[in-house]
């Protein structure tokens, strides 16, 4: 059965990250856009990130240009947007696309994982998807969820102790 560790990626310097690398870790991964009307939600990305990190979380950022043409930069301009607006320092990787024809093979998985309860497209920037240890999509939260409001700390801190 696939997991969200069966997949390589390129982080935003263009190095080839296997995400196999984080088993036994809870990672929440997010479609990221810089301008977008969510993209504040980097400043409580960073803070869920600060909160839980020493516990085993890993916030994980993956720009997309899918909806609205909202993070039309490049990797570098990304890269230097969410260091310098937000002080962003958890993993961010290279752009990718979360929807359509082009959709990358990890979002693909996220999108249609064995769990129907989280099934579905991705449907804007800053949606969220909460991985367990074992590389499996625990639950999906869409944009409007604040990353450290009471809904994803509840779900974080369940998975962080499972």
């Amino acid at each position: 059965m696939p997991s969200a560790h069966d997949f390589t990626l390129d982080d935003i310097a263009g190095r080839p990250v296997a995400l196999s690398g984080y088993q036994g870790k809870v990672l929440l991964m997010v479609n990221v856009a810089s301008q977008c009307g969510y993209t504040k939600q980097y400043e409580n990305l960073v803070a869920l990130h600060q909160r839980y990190a020493a516990q085993g979380l890993a916030v994980m950022g993956f720009p997309a240009n899918n909806f609205g043409q909202q993070e039309p930069g490049t990797n570098d301009e990304v890269a230097q947007f969410c260091s310098s607006r937000y002080g962003v320092a958890f993993p961010m990787f290279a752009k990718i696309s979360v929807k359509g024809p082009d959709q990358h093979p990890l979002f693909q998985y996220l999108t249609s994982a064995a769990n129907p309860d989280f099934t579905g497209d991705i449907e804007w920037n800053f949606e969220k998807a909460l991985i367990g240890k074992d590389g499996r999509l625990l639950r999906r939260f869409r944009s409007k969820a604040l990353p450290d409001g009471p809904e994803i700390a509840a779900a974080v801190e369940q998975a962080l102790a499972s």
